[in-house]
């Protein structure tokens, strides 16, 4: 028998500690103040909420597998309800109209054809970092842009409130960032006019289907840049933006980090039911889907809500929290805690600077981790 050797308790105790760091390093460290019930709950009314661990026998899932394939069910539930996808161009190309470089970062207008129709295109900024490390790929954010006249233009950097100048902001910190122009704002007078142009040729998808198709191009889009790790995907949108970040984040798992600011992810806490959302058909009693299987089909990835709870046109806060104490068991089949709340700034319908560097960090956080556990 070999002798044994002087065991290093000490050693142990310092790896024990390093790994506890780790863990705590792993999430922004103020994970669990988005995940508590508000001190006083909201008589809001959210709406019909099926049970997302129960079949529909009525017995209980406890299992990730479970879960799995009751997720399967819920994905095609709403692809069902969204309406037929319209199809995608077989390239990745895009042209550049207009470049320029202001100060440490590049802004690119570029051009690239949306659906398989050759004639049809869109419009996006690329923005990002002059100086990279070589060989190293950098985080890609899709950011997408709230209901204003100038649509990409504010979220780019060229007009408007710089709180919301989420583009050039995100790119000084290492990001490449694609901002793309919402269907609504692409060659049509108006924004009924632009639903029936696109129904024209997908008859029974809804508005939300071609939003969420468009930032899934995007997306394509930003992942085809030489210099995007795609492993490194996040989305970020405010009020319209929101919305779509929500629906991208829920069908799309390249997106590994978002953040939904002020969407209003209660279905009647803001205009939901408008032709280029979901429409009407969302108050038939027959209707029941709701976001918090959106929320739950995130799973395991990052997904962080900022509300403002108050004043004209506030969509999230504690109306909210019903639909996320929803999704949370499933997140947690996945981790013991998980990465998915709201934060309640109350700060009515804006996106302050404050709420940018909150977003920042959840992004820097949770796309720093998958790039480091490649």
């Amino acid at each position: 028998m070999k002798p044994l050797r002087h065991f290093d308790f000490a050693g142990l105790l310092t790896i024990i500690h390093l790994l506890a760091v780790n863990i705590h390093a792993d999430d922004v460290d103020w994970l669990q103040e988005i995940q508590q019930p508000p001190k006083q709950l909201s008589s809001f009314s959210v709406g019909t909420m099926q049970s997302l661990l129960e079949r529909s026998d009525g017995t209980s899932i406890s299992s990730i597998n479970g879960w799995k394939e009751r997720r399967k069910e819920i994905l095609a539930a709403w692809e069902t309800f969204l309406g037929p996808s319209p199809t995608f161009p077989a390239n990745t190309d895009w042209t550049v109209l207009k470049h320029e470089t202001i100060g440490e970062i590049t802004r690119d207008l570029i051009r690239y054809q949306c659906e398989q129709d050759p004639d049809l295109y869109v419009e996006a900024y690329l923005l990002r970092p002059v100086k990279k490390e070589p060989g190293k790929g950098l985080p890609g954010i899709v950011a997408l842009h709230h209901t204003a006249t100038a649509s990409i233009d504010e979220i780019a950097g060229l007009s408007g409130r710089p709180a919301l100048f989420l583009g050039p902001k995100l790119a000084e910190r290492g990001f490449v960032v694609i901002c793309p122009r919402c269907f609504l704002w692409q060659d049509a007078p108006s924004l009924p006019k632009a639903v029936e142009n696109f129904r024209e040729r997908h008859s029974q998808s809804l508005g939300m289907r071609k939003m969420l198709f468009d930032a899934q191009r995007a997306t394509e889009i930003l992942v085809a840049q030489p210099d995007v790790d795609p492993s490194r995907i996040g989305a970020i949108g405010h009020s319209l933006g929101a919305k779509e970040v929500l629906y991208l984040a829920a069908f799309d798992d390249r997106i590994k980090a978002a953040v939904a600011s002020e969407g209003g992810i209660a279905l009647g806490s803001t205009n939901w039911d408008a032709p280029w959302y979901l429409g009407s058909q969302i108050h038939e009693k027959t209707f029941v889907r709701n976001h918090h299987e959106l929320l739950a089909l995130v799973a395991p990835r990052a997904i962080l809500i900022l509300g403002g709870e108050t004043g004209p046109g506030a969509a999230d806060g504690d109306r909210s929290w019903p639909l996320i104490a929803a999704a949370l068991p499933v997140h947690r089949h996945y981790r013991t805690t998980p990465r998915l709340g709201i934060l309640n700034h109350h700060q009515g319908h804006s996106f302050s600077e404050d709420m940018f560097e909150r977003s920042a960090n959840w992004l820097e956080t949770y796309l720093k981790e998958v790039a480091e556990s490649k």
